[in-house]
């Protein structure tokens, strides 16, 4: 199992990025994706996730309405897309993915995860 995250970057606020979760390794739509990130001095926290047997989302309640989780099988890619991002947004962002399955719930811990990409770095300031 192999996820690489990109798309990173500076931004203003107010703007937008979209982040990309490549994976490898196994069939995508038979497990569930989670992006998660951490600021610096904070712990590692669930933005969203995204359970591929059935399309179930879950978000953050601070991300909830700007930030948007959707998956191109075609592609094997997970993307996050990022709307109106502020300050607090700044932290540096992972995928994971594990074998959750429909009915699972929320996933937004980092311990229902087994595997790991590495981060990518969004910084939001004026």
């Amino acid at each position: 199992v192999q996820l690489q995250a990109s798309g990173g970057g500076s931004v203003q606020p107010g703007g937008s990025l979209r982040l990309s979760c490549a994976t490898s390794g196994f069939t995508l739509d038979q497990w569930s994706i989670g992006w998660f990130r951490q600021a610096p001095g904070k712990e590692r926290e669930g933005v969203a996730d995204i359970i591929n047997r059935d399309g179930a989302t879950h978000y953050a309640r601070s991300v909830k309405g700007r930030f948007s989780i959707s998956t191109d099988v075609s592609k094997n890619t997970v993307y996050l897309q990022m709307n109106n991002l502020k300050p607090e947004d700044t932290a540096v962002y992972y995928c994971a993915a594990d074998r959750w399955p429909p009915g699972s719930g929320e996933l937004l811990l980092p311990r229902l995860f087994a595997h790991w990409g590495q981060g990518t770095l969004v910084t939001v300031s004026s």
